[in-house]
């Protein structure tokens, strides 16, 4: 008969201390990453190399709950991302991932949860929230923000206990359709169904404006609806550019929703900008580097911004809660260069 296996124990600072030879405490500093940085007293490079060789024989792992009872920091971010998929959120992700890669922080989506209920059940160091629209949120933020630091996205809210990150939209949303009219006479809306209750606001009102100050009908067979997601999007695309006299432009009211009116175009074969031109709004990384690359409206170096914000919280979560704000702009690319229809 078998005898059990005994699982092994875990590697601890004081074993690793006893291989490498050398004192908890060194090795505590070491593993800590206070050695590397520039101004501290240090220790020698090899003994340094020596405590990691041990530590990554032993496989140490540091005990997470035991530093942040210790150091009241867990190095933890977490991003609330209300639809992943999204390439505005995917480009939030992309930009914190390379912004805390050498900076010891580990960050950690939320996606496809409420934020409401699970922020009191984690202990990141800072929360970035994309979304706080509902009734209440003002007030529930400010009693949150007394045990966690938050980093809000909203275009309304103003800081109280918590930070607030604009994306100041102003009249570049009316730029990007003037830059379309002023080539197109059939100017299509690719917007979300709720974005239609009311006309004159948002960004589906910039595309009413435009058509107004452009001297041009609101056609309904011009307006394509969706239900929030790329698919949804994608289809709406695919009918607006079937019918028998489609537009040979959209206005879509994200980048995602542009991306998807691309890769409906080159479904049935017709060519991004000859046949159709279009614009989306968010200014994403994904836009911009696709192709043919999208003309899009939104801030210049928000997604770093943003990141290099929210690390700065991480790092000091005691700093005043203020707005940090980044102004739009009207970003010409492939997708509407300008050609005349």
């Amino acid at each position: 008969m078998n005898s059990p296996v005994t699982p092994a124990r875990r590697a601890t600072i004081r074993t690793v201390a006893q291989a490498a030879g050398v004192s908890t405490a060194t090795v505590s500093y070491v593993l800590s990453g206070r050695s590397g940085k520039a101004g501290s007293p240090g220790v020698s490079s090899q003994t340094e190399l020596r405590v990691r060789q041990a530590a990554l024989g032993l496989g140490y792992r540091p005990n997470q709950a035991a530093r942040t009872i210790r150091t009241g920091k867990s190095n933890l971010m977490m991003l609330s991302l209300t639809m992943l998929s999204d390439p505005w959120s995917l480009s939030v992700s992309k930009a914190v991932g390379a912004a805390v890669a050498d900076v010891g922080i580990t960050p950690m989506i939320l996606a496809d949860t409420d934020w409401r209920t699970a922020i009191r059940r984690q202990g990141a160091d800072v929360v970035f929230i994309d979304a706080a629209d509902q009734e209440g949120d003002a007030g529930l933020l400010a009693e949150l923000a007394g045990s966690n630091r938050l980093v809000v996205f909203s275009e309304t809210l103003e800081p109280n206990g918590f930070d607030v990150v604009r994306s100041m939209a102003g009249t570049t949303m009316d730029q990007a359709m003037d830059h379309l009219t002023a080539t197109h006479t059939k100017v299509a809306a690719l917007a979300s169904t709720s974005s239609l209750k009311n006309a004159r606001a948002g960004r589906y009102g910039a595309y009413v404006r435009g058509l107004e100050r452009a001297g041009l009908a609101l056609q309904d067979k011009y307006v394509a609806t969706f239900d929030g997601d790329e698919l949804s999007a994608y289809q709406a695309a695919v009918q607006l550019l079937s019918q028998p006299d489609p537009p040979t432009a959209i206005f879509a009211t994200s980048d995602f929703v542009g991306i998807a009116a691309i890769h409906a175009a080159q479904r049935l074969r017709l060519s991004v900008p000859e046949d159709v031109a279009v614009v989306g709004i968010g200014n994403t990384l994904q836009g911009e580097a696709m192709a043919p690359s999208l003309t899009s409206v939104g801030p210049a170096g928000f997604f770093d911004g943003l990141a290099r914000f929210l690390v700065d919280r991480a790092k000091d979560p005691s700093a005043p809660a203020q707005v940090l704000e980044f102004p739009w702009q009207l970003f010409v690319r492939d997708s509407a260069p300008g050609s005349t229809h």
